[in-house]
């Protein structure tokens, strides 16, 4: 997933699940250093050029689960009015710092501070893999959008990024077979991942299908599907990275609100 490097399905941790347990703000420093600020080429090569393209010119964005802020900056920078909100505190806090003209608060995404239609588009980037009101969340992202506007909303892919999913070097036949297992993809379940040594976040993977019916459900009708190859940054990190250059890590949806 990205956030993290090519799954090995044995270095996977398990703990106990605990939707409380504040691994985000735990961590926030973790995700700041290494993927923020120009630090993680994934963001820098694939994600907010995409983000630009596709939102900029539009007026009023907000942008749901922002961090640091690095997509409402650039937005912001475009010409768009951004609000960014974020539930961790240490995100937000980093954000505010940062500047950069977006204004910033801190709310989770199942019940947003806004009247209806207050917004021509919002964007949530790699963020509702962690939010478990999927149903609630989607309905308040419909909510505050306008009719007619926009919803962009990425994804680590769904069915490639399923967990139990990796890259396996299969020695048992002969030749050697190299390919990319797919975990039990249309089991909807949580996870809670060692992304890093000490370091854990939760992770609640859901079919491509339960994504869709619901934010069709909520008026949200799929415009776009992008499912870019990793960029040449991240490919460039490790040798075995290329081996899985047709693997796609990112599921990109454009959604209009009828």
């Amino acid at each position: 997933m990205l956030g993290r490097s090519l799954r090995v399905v044995s270095d996977e941790v398990e703990r106990p699940l605990d939707p409380s347990s504040g691994l985000w703000e735990e961590h926030a420093e973790w995700w700041i250093d290494g993927f923020t600020d120009g630090a993680d080429p994934e963001y820098v090569e694939q994600i907010i050029p995409l983000a630009l393209a596709e939102l900029s010119g539009v007026r009023r964005v907000l942008d749901i689960g922002c961090g640091d802020g690095q997509i409402s900056r650039s937005l912001s920078e475009a010409g768009s009015q951004v609000v960014g909100l974020d539930p961790t505190w240490n995100q937000i806090s980093v954000a505010s710092s940062r500047g950069g003209g977006a204004d910033y608060l801190r709310s989770g995404a199942d019940l947003l501070p806004f009247a209806d239609d207050s917004f021509d588009a919002a964007v949530a980037c790699l963020v509702f893999e962690h939010i478990d009101g999927l149903d609630a969340a989607i309905s308040e992202v419909a909510r505050v959008i306008r009719p007619g506007g926009q919803f962009s909303f990425f994804l680590n892919h769904p069915l490639l990024q399923t967990p139990g999913s990796g890259w396996i070097d299969d020695h048992t036949v002969d030749p050697p077979e190299q390919y990319w297992r797919i975990g039990a993809y249309l089991v909807e379940q949580e996870s809670v991942e060692q992304v890093e040594r000490g370091v854990f976040i939760r992770f609640i993977h859901r079919p491509l299908s339960r994504y869709i019916n619901t934010l069709a459900e909520n008026g949200l009708l799929l415009e776009r599907m992008v499912e870019p190859g990793p960029p040449d940054g991240f490919l460039d990190r490790a040798y075995e990275y290329a081996e899985a250059a047709a693997i796609p890590r990112l599921l990109y949806l454009r959604l209009r609100r009828i």
